[in-house]
């Protein structure tokens, strides 16, 4: 029976361990919501990782909206990371995440932070976008059930 209960706190430590790795990987990446158009935030995205920052984009795709760079961290020395954007249009904006794998997540962010400034400082104010238009009234259906007219 003691060998039992050695057994199943060994694996419920070993559980909670290996819950523990799985949901530190999960919170990877960095995302922001471009009030932008999704030209607007691409084009700008792209300057930003080729010319602010002297990234060496290895490939680009409008159309699939995404980036691939390698970036150098002002800590790191020479060494490379593989970086990624991607950017996909919604209905009230365009929605950006970065991802630098083997970095901090605070990179990505410093990353978005500039998209942010940079998108402002070039563009402006963004474009106005029109609310949906709210529902129709439904009628209510009175006391005895009917509607009421």
């Amino acid at each position: 029976m003691r060998r039992l209960a050695s057994v199943a706190v060994l694996a419920l430590a070993l559980g909670v361990t290996a819950v523990g790795l799985v949901t530190a990987e999960a919170n990877a990446g960095a995302a922001y919501d471009s009030p932008y158009t999704y030209e607007q935030t691409f084009g700008t995205a792209l300057r930003l990782v080729r010319v602010d920052l002297g990234m060496k984009v290895t490939e680009k795709d409008v159309e699939h909206g995404y980036i691939l760079f390698e970036y150098t961290s002002p800590e790191s020395g020479k060494r490379v990371s593989q970086g990624s954007i991607e950017i996909v249009g919604a209905k009230r904006g365009v929605h950006v995440a970065v991802q630098l794998p083997s970095m901090p997540q605070y990179h990505e962010q410093m990353i978005l932070d500039g998209l942010v400034k940079k998108l402002s400082t070039e563009h402006g104010e963004p474009p106005r976008r029109e609310a949906p238009p709210a529902p129709a009234p439904v009628p209510d259906a009175g006391p005895d059930g009917s509607a009421a007219d």
